[in-house]
């Protein structure tokens, strides 16, 4: 798994944000034990007291909890994966909407788009399956 961050913001936010799309995506499923410390810090290539404060962060949002004989795992209260998972979406709406703006367009003309993309993006995804079932 490749870490790539930024050195422009803090360094445990971006562990944190990386962390929390990956609980809410499914790669750590609710219940699952996550690495110590020391082994997702060597893994990203940061300081171990960086890692700490990204996990200490996660507790504090409620997706991760620390059970003294098994270590660090996710949340298995699935409606606080779920809300998270749809406040992450709702931040990317609304930085998408803003960004669009900015371009100057207009509500009308970004839906359009979106549409127009979406339809693209389907007929991608059935031209990938007709090669693959012909293969």
């Amino acid at each position: 798994m490749s870490w790539k961050l930024d050195s422009d913001r803090p360094i445990y936010t971006q562990i944190v944000e990386r962390l929390q799309i990956q609980i809410v995506a499914g790669e750590f499923a609710p219940g699952s034990r996550l690495k110590s410390v020391r082994d997702m810090a060597m893994e990203a290539g940061v300081n171990p007291n960086t890692m700490q404060r990204a996990f200490t962060e996660l507790e504090r949002l409620g997706l991760v909890t620390t059970n003294r004989s098994t270590g660090r795992q996710v949340t298995e209260e699935t409606e606080m994966i779920q809300k998270t998972r749809n406040e992450l979406a709702q931040t990317q709406v609304r930085d998408f909407l803003s960004r669009m703006g900015e371009l100057g367009f207009e509500k009308k003309e970004v839906v359009s788009l979106l549409n127009a993309e979406s339809k693209n993006a389907e007929s991608k995804t059935i031209e990938i399956k007709e090669e693959t079932e012909n293969d």
